[in-house]
């Protein structure tokens, strides 16, 4: 990566001073409700829809099934469970997540999907706070909170009668790829594990991207959110932060930028409910990502193998370099040629399904 392409993301890092997402700035722009949508109401007081409102097309060779089940803290996640119509009981299981600010309806569903076809039972789901899964406020993410999220889908993965508990997996994309590391390094249950275009939100939060944020920036950015604090306690709601994509473009945008609105904000992958494509984090987001590292124990994953994969041109590389640097064996850093961050969110012709699919079944035998 050359001088030029990091001295523009510096200064966008500068400039979004990383309030609220830590991404890109955020704003005001509420969720959008599709009210048109058949739904029920579930526990934890959000809205299920009934109708098959994915980014991409239903498989004829999956059965599909929408789930809910509660985290260790309580707060009751949906999800999609996929499983392949000829299913070989008990069989092994996956549970999925990501992008950061994504919902299920999009990347995780399509892995979760194309997954079922290969022969896993698969759960993609709703982070705590945000999509269709409960927890108040809303908009709001945790590195424990979303940690918790993965082992919960492992507990409702495990109890059911069709999956041999004892072969658990799990795939985390993007921002819940960095969560699916901790939650695999603390949860034994879970044999093997795969990260694509990964994200270390705790290090982005906390330090800009290419760690550019200097000590005087951080605490004029803690002391803002600190006094946001004693705002939104008067009125009693957190206020929310900027939006996380503009509805257009200026054109001036860094390259990472643009990749995420072609993604996020055009009909390939917008969805009404995921925060990048139609809304914004929480102005305090960010607070408790600022001070707990996601990759203190990531030694603990081994011996169980760990899969690293990244887009070679992708903005986000050397987070996944970094982990594998960090990881014991068995491990393994997989870079495909041509590919940016968000072309592993859904170009199947990029994503390495047949590795993904021999690596568990390697794994999880």
């Amino acid at each position: 990566m050359n001088n030029q392409m990091k001295a523009s993301r510096r200064d966008f890092m500068k400039k979004s001073a990383l309030v609220g997402a830590g991404l890109v700035a955020v704003s005001v722009d509420a969720l959008a409700t599709n009210t048109k949508e058949a739904s029920l109401q579930p526990q934890g007081g959000m809205v299920v829809t009934k109708v098959w409102d994915k980014t991409f097309p239903k498989s004829q060779n999956v059965e599909h099934q929408k789930v809910s089940f509660k985290n260790r803290y309580g707060i009751t996640l949906v999800g999609d469970v996929y499983m392949p119509k000829h299913l070989k009981t008990p069989s092994p299981a996956l549970a999925i997540s990501g992008a950061y600010g994504a919902v299920k309806e999009q990347s995780s569903g399509l892995y979760a999907q194309i997954m079922a076809e290969r022969g896993f039972v698969t759960l993609a789901f709703d982070p705590s706070f945000t999509g269709e899964s409960g927890g108040e406020p809303r908009n709001v993410s945790s590195p424990d909170i979303n940690t918790e999220d993965f082992s919960a889908a492992v507990d409702y993965l495990g109890i059911q009668t069709f999956v041999d508990k004892n072969r658990m997996g799990i795939i985390g994309i993007c921002g819940f790829g960095g969560m699916g590391l901790n939650a695999t390094a603390i949860d034994k249950r879970v044999k093997a594990v795969a990260v694509t275009s990964m994200y270390d939100m705790s290090r982005v939060m906390s330090k800009g991207y290419f760690d550019a944020m200097s000590l005087e920036e951080r605490t004029k950015l803690l002391e803002t959110l600190s006094l946001q604090r004693w705002e939104d306690a008067k009125k009693g709601t957190p206020t929310l932060g900027g939006r996380i994509l503009p509805e257009t473009l200026k054109g001036d945008e860094p390259q990472f930028v643009k990749e995420y609105f072609d993604y996020y904000r055009t009909s390939r992958g917008f969805h009404v409910r995921s925060l990048n494509s139609n809304g914004a984090w929480s102005a305090t987001n960010a607070l408790s990502f600022m001070n707990m590292p996601l990759m203190s124990y990531i030694k603990e994953i081994s011996p169980r193998p760990l899969l690293i994969i990244a887009g070679e041109n992708a903005h986000s590389r050397y987070f996944s370099e970094d982990a594998y640097k960090a990881a014991n064996e068995p491990k393994e850093l997989m870079i495909i040629p041509n590919t940016v961050h968000v072309d592993l969110y859904d170009k199947v012709e990029k994503i390495p399904f047949d590795k993904l699919d021999a690596f568990f079944k390697t794994n999880l035998k």
